[in-house]
């Protein structure tokens, strides 16, 4: 029976690929106020704008490609039961061949209607452009996003794989957004941790810093995680 595997992974392991991440520079995130196009608030404020973010954010997929660090990640299933939590909202993990992801802000590539987040909506054009007048089966909708100030409802499900894991790995993240931060307290006391980040937080000593990118870190991941037999 395979160990479990679970990997948390963060803005910077899509870095590589092209896509900026709201941290590179003060607050801003494709030269807009994060709170502006990325809360609860300010969709309140200016919908419009938030779609059009979010339109954005979705057509820049079509330009990148999974990276090394995302492949690296499909490897290791070979000899792992491998489950990816991410913060992401992009879809590069699923690009690159990944099986079992959950992501815990939403996807660019989906969107919820505006009265039932339950109902979710697969885009399959990179090229769709929502509104705030969209209606889909008679729904109005919006990004299948978790704003700032609103719940993170895969939460618990991400608590629950984290406890489970028989290795856990972070990558790529800076380990100050919570509740994503939480996830490595509830990992069980003596499970391999590995930190993947070339500018890591501070973390308990038990915890193995790799202190390279992604696409550097998850080569050296694999290599320490490699079978002995293999």
């Amino acid at each position: 029976m395979k160990k479990k595997l679970v990997i948390s992974t963060g803005a910077g392991i899509s870095a590589e690929s092209g896509i900026k991440t709201f941290r590179d520079s003060d607050g801003l995130w494709e030269n807009y106020d994060v709170m502006e196009v990325a809360s609860a608030d300010g969709f309140r404020r200016n919908p419009k704008l938030v779609h059009e973010f979010y339109n954005d954010r979705r057509a820049q997929l079509a330009t990148v490609e999974p990276n090394a660090a995302h492949r690296g990640l499909v490897e290791l299933e070979k000899w792992y039961d491998v489950y990816i939590i991410t913060q992401n909202v992009d879809d590069l993990h699923e690009r690159a061949g990944s099986s079992n992801i959950l992501h815990l802000h939403g996807e660019l590539m989906n969107v919820a209607s505006m009265d039932d987040r339950s109902q979710v909506w697969r885009l399959n054009d990179y090229t769709v452009r929502t509104t705030p007048e969209t209606e889909i089966e008679g729904h109005n909708v919006r990004p299948d996003i978790v704003f700032f100030q609103e719940a993170v409802p895969m939460i618990e499900p991400a608590a629950e794989l984290a406890s489970e894991a028989d290795i856990f790995v972070v990558i790529g993240t800076t380990l100050v957004v919570y509740p994503a931060a939480g996830l490595l307290q509830c990992v069980k006391p003596g499970t391999p941790v590995y930190y993947i980040d070339p500018n890591p937080a501070a973390v308990p000593s038990w915890v193995n810093v790799i202190r390279q990118p992604a696409t550097q870190g998850v080569a050296t991941l694999v290599d320490l995680l490699r079978p002995a037999q293999d």
